[in-house]
């Protein structure tokens, strides 16, 4: 089982194609996209090459590919250009005994986590700084940063989830820069 976990692309035409190029690279089975995918949001610069329309059409041509979720920026009007849903709040994937949480962030996160059990993992990003700490109940929180828009001086990253370890990776060079085995 071999997962690229990415979110927050905010219509960037650029770091859409740098995360499509990893993926491919990375010879995973499914993309996981955690949210704002196609609007920049209000409190955000516009991104490198801001064009939504090229990113719906870039997602669009690998649908059979893709698993996502909505984030706070994500609309319906969004969901009318994609072929793929991705309204939904959150997705759950059974991975060799351990639940995977997909979300976006702003409705659950390790401040307030979903219910689920200390083997298992709440996916987000929403926040743009990639991390991981163990929550209160044992289980993991796993943020996968900002393919598009990092905060706090972090890179532009995503997971990949292979054999039960999350790599996070920086999206400009490939680099591994933290590492947990579930």
């Amino acid at each position: 089982m071999k997962f690229v976990i990415a979110s927050d692309i905010h219509g960037s035409a650029y770091w859409c194609k740098e995360l499509l190029s990893a993926f491919e690279s990375e010879g995973a089975e499914r993309l996981i996209l955690l949210g704002d995918l196609l609007y920049h949001g209000p409190r955000n610069d516009f991104p490198d090459e801001y064009a939504p329309k090229e990113v719906f059409a870039m997602l669009n041509a690998i649908k059979e590919k893709l698993t996502c979720v909505r984030g706070n920026c994500d609309s319906e009007v969004d969901q009318m250009v994609l072929d793929f849903p991705m309204m939904a709040d959150y997705a759950l994937i059974d991975a060799n005994g351990h639940t995977l949480f997909l979300t976006h962030g702003h409705l659950f996160n390790a401040d307030l986590p979903p219910t689920i059990g200390k083997n298992d993992v709440l996916f987000n990003g929403h926040f743009h700084t990639p991390c991981n700490r163990v929550l209160e109940n044992g289980a993991l929180y796993a943020n996968c940063g900002s393919a598009a828009l990092p905060k706090d001086e972090t890179p532009h990253s995503y997971i990949l989830f292979e054999d039960g370890v999350l790599y996070w990776k920086d999206l400009e060079t490939g680099g591994i820069f933290d590492c947990v085995e579930l």
